[in-house]
């Protein structure tokens, strides 16, 4: 009796716990897609912040942002179904029926779990709050403040055990201040009140207001992902044919080099000569004058150009000459209407989807400074990042470039000093030129020495195969040979020995997998004696 009793109870008290405990309930429309925005009020930046998502106001002005990962919008059409949409959300939270009714200090090491939290009056975090799932990522933590609310200098918001930051929701009934760097987690919503965020502030979620200003100074804000938000895939990436065989490329225009370039794929020019670059250091075939492989080439870059130009943009970044500054972006296309100048480094975030796409479209020239960085994170990945410049590229000394270069009649000079492009560089018309540049990843579709079956060396003693290799190749003597034993050794384009093996068996497999991408050099000597050379490749 008291079993069933206790079952009874316990199954009227889950029937009683707001739906939110368990799973999302919070709607908040378009405004979602908002990192800032305010009904009424403006909404304005100083320093410099990241910002991904769109940014705006329904009454008023978005003031000295820098380039937004998305879109902003002021008094318009978006701006008001988003001023619709937040006052639901808000009036959602407002009505949800408390679950708990902490103490208005949170924080100082204290570990929650989902609910709904009400604090009466002014409320304040300090230091570290956990909030815990207990394993369920549609738990939903929401705190309603019925006063301002104030975090202190570096307070922290933890999410452990499946909770997630798009599943956390602050209503605040006054203004929200943020002491600096501050971690902050979840949607905030202030009502008829300010939200001011202070230099280093973090924010994972979003900061709305019906009716106050926003005001963000050197801070980073993005909003959540997860909650049924769309998986980011970006565009179709264009069809690079015959042209993903080469690392640089001219269809009008010389093709040129000066000092040590390490090259993976072929080099050449359909209109011009190609000049300066060692083979022994380019793991494919460099095109000294026009041929039936550069004619197909330069076709194929025009249709690459001409469906990488009508492609529809996603988001205008306003500010060229800003470009860069530690700014992320996600898997969409940008647009820069007009010349950009790229100083420091570039975040491409693919927030966990490998075979995400990335187009940026330069309606002018693209200069970088020294030491710029196009940086990949959270599985993006060089190969399907993409850009198209009008006008010439000048990528400056010890950059890291990544992405396939579409230059239409500009020239691509110069690819400078100690500059390492993970990619492709190609250009419609002009000339291109490297100085001492090492390129890392258009695939080896022809190998000077390396015939159809991978087979390096034929006629010598020794068969390698495959080559180009992946973990592993294999070494075969000829079945006519007198050498018994010989020392195989590799070395890197540096000089430096990267393997030193005895070949007695036959075949010998060699595992090479530690190996990075790139070229590689090597001898086999038997006794005092040079058998053989020559020049493998790790794709």
């Amino acid at each position: 009796m008291k079993t069933n009793l206790l079952t009874t109870l316990t199954a009227v008290l889950l029937l009683l716990i707001p739906n939110a405990i368990f799973g999302q309930s919070i709607n908040l429309g378009t405004a979602a897609n908002f990192a800032l925005f305010s009904t009424n009020g403006a909404v304005s930046n100083t320093g410099i912040s990241q910002v991904t998502g769109n940014v705006g106001t329904n009454n008023g002005s978005s003031t000295a942002f820098g380039n937004v990962n998305g879109v902003m919008h002021d008094n318009d059409g978006s701006s008001a179904q988003c001023a619709a949409d937040l006052l639901l959300a808000y009036n959602n939270l407002n009505s949800a029926i408390p679950t708990f009714f902490p103490a208005p200090l949170l924080g100082n090491g204290t570990t929650l779990v989902p609910g709904i939290y009400s604090i009466t009056g002014a409320a304040t975090l300090n230091l570290g709050l956990t909030l815990d799932a207990n394993n369920n990522p549609n738990a939903e933590f929401i705190f309603q403040i019925s006063g301002s609310f104030s975090t202190g200098a570096e307070s922290k918001i933890h999410l452990i055990r499946g909770a997630k930051a798009c599943n956390v929701y602050w209503k605040v009934e006054g203004l929200v201040s943020m002491a600096p760097g501050t971690s902050m987690k979840g949607t905030v919503i202030a009502n008829n009140a300010a939200i001011i965020m202070a230099t280093r502030d973090t924010l994972e979620g979003r900061a709305l207001s019906t009716a106050g200003a926003v005001t963000i100074n050197g801070v980073l804000v993005y909003t959540p992902v997860g909650c049924g938000s769309p998986t980011l895939a970006g565009p179709t990436a264009p069809d690079l044919a015959t042209l993903k065989c080469y690392t640089l490329f001219s269809s009008t225009g010389s093709v040129t080099n000066t000092g040590i370039s390490t090259l993976m794929g072929d080099v050449g020019t359909n209109a011009g000569s190609t000049t300066g670059f060692d083979q022994l250091l380019v793991g494919g075939a460099i095109h000294p004058i026009p041929d039936l492989s550069t004619a197909q080439a330069a076709a194929d870059l025009l249709n690459i150009y001409n469906y990488l130009n009508v492609l529809p943009y996603d988001i205008e970044l306003l500010y060229r000459a800003q470009f860069g500054r530690n700014l992320v972006l996600t898997p969409h296309t940008y647009i820069m209407k007009g010349a950009a100048t790229f100083t420091d480094s570039l975040y491409l975030n693919a927030q966990g989807n490998a075979d995400a796409v990335f187009v940026i479209k330069v309606n002018g020239a693209l200069a970088t400074s020294t030491y710029s960085k196009v940086l990949l994170i959270n599985g993006a990945q060089a190969k399907n990042v993409y850009w198209k410049v009008e006008g010439a590229v000048s990528i400056n000394n010890y950059s890291v470039f990544c992405g396939t270069i579409v230059s239409n009649n500009g020239a691509l000079g110069a690819i400078n000093t100690g500059v390492t492009l993970n990619g492709r560089a190609f250009t419609t018309a002009g000339a291109l030129t490297s100085a001492s540049i090492t390129s890392t990843m258009a695939a080896v579709c022809s190998t000077t020495g390396i015939n159809s079956t991978g087979i390096e060396n034929p006629v010598g003693e020794l068969a390698i195969a495959p080559n180009p290799f992946g973990a592993f190749t294999t070494i075969r003597l000829k079945a006519d040979s007198e050498i018994k034993n010989c020392e195989f050794k590799m070395y890197n384009t540096l000089g430096k020995m990267v393997l030193n093996t005895i070949i007695h068996n036959q075949p010998t497999t060699l595992d090479l997998s530690r190996l990075q991408s790139g070229i590689y050099f090597y001898t086999a000597v038997s006794g005092s004696k040079v058998i053989q050379s020559g020049k493998l490749i790790s794709q």
